[in-house]
């Protein structure tokens, strides 16, 4: 054999080899589906602590419904709170893609198409959290910088503020559509993967229902919607803690070979 065959065939055995590697690396990470699981748990539970925070706390307190001048007061007395919220904003943002993705490498193998469409509508919703981050940002840049008092006057400044602190409002509930919308296909991934409870599953599907209905309520009849919204977010909390505490604390079911769902056959 010339020295050009012998080197030729060493580069197919070394490719090989670093195949096979490579291949097993993957092999060892997709089969540990608990460790996966928890990984997921962590990543949802500080999407629940940093939206808990930037979305139950940080924004009420700046948005002070129909007062544009308390608005913009809140907006400058609590101006270091503010800039924590954009930050714990854009943290839920990117915990949140961070859970949908490990929750698709933990269950693409029941449905592909699902789960892309699990993820995709995680990104809507993180892409809408991130812009309103800005929306906020801006609004304590009007509210703090004196060049905008002086360039639109007291009253359009404080204008302008509340204009901000609103669309970032709705638009944070406009997000909660993809809130919900995200938790029908992982909801049904989760019940055909028979790594979860099958009463997981649906009340996920159940949840998505209800986070749809709040919102659409909340813009058609504000007034009703705050006579509902208690009810309605009832499926929403048990579902998403639910899930958040079985993924870090059990982490995913352990399946017998027959017990295991199929491959999906629609990519």
């Amino acid at each position: 054999m010339s020295t050009a065959a012998q080197t030729l065939g060493g580069s197919d055995i070394d490719q090989q080899v670093r195949s096979r590697v490579r291949g097993s690396q993957e092999e060892s990470i997709v089969s540990s589906p608990k460790r996966i699981a928890r990984l997921a748990g962590l990543f949802y539970l500080m999407v629940g602590i940093t939206g808990g925070f930037s979305e139950g706390y940080v924004d009420p307190t700046m948005y002070v419904a129909g007062n544009a001048a308390a608005t913009a007061a809140s907006v400058v007395a609590n101006a270091g709170l503010a800039r924590i919220g954009v930050l714990a904003h854009l943290a839920d943002a990117a915990f949140f893609m961070l859970t949908a993705l490990t929750l698709y490498v933990l269950l693409k193998h029941v449905h592909k198409s699902v789960a892309r469409a699990m993820f995709v509508f995680v990104v809507i919703a993180a892409s809408v959290i991130t812009l309103n981050a800005v929306f906020l940002f801006e609004g304590l840049q009007v509210a703090t910088d004196s060049f905008y008092a002086s360039a639109f006057g007291a009253a359009g400044g404080t204008g302008i503020v509340m204009i901000l602190i609103e669309i970032q409002h709705y638009g944070t509930l406009a997000a909660q559509v993809f809130f919900g919308l995200w938790l029908a296909p992982l909801g049904y991934l989760a019940y055909k993967s028979g790594l979860f409870p099958k009463a997981l599953g649906v009340i996920l599907v159940v949840a998505t229902v209800s986070y749809v209905i709040d919102v659409a309520v909340a813009f058609a009849s504000p007034e009703f919607a705050k006579q509902v919204h208690m009810f309605l977010i009832i499926a929403p909390v048990i579902s998403e803690v639910w899930m958040v505490l079985y993924l870090l604390v059990k982490g995913v079911r352990t399946l017998h070979t027959t017990d295991r769902a199929p491959i999906a056959a629609i990519a």
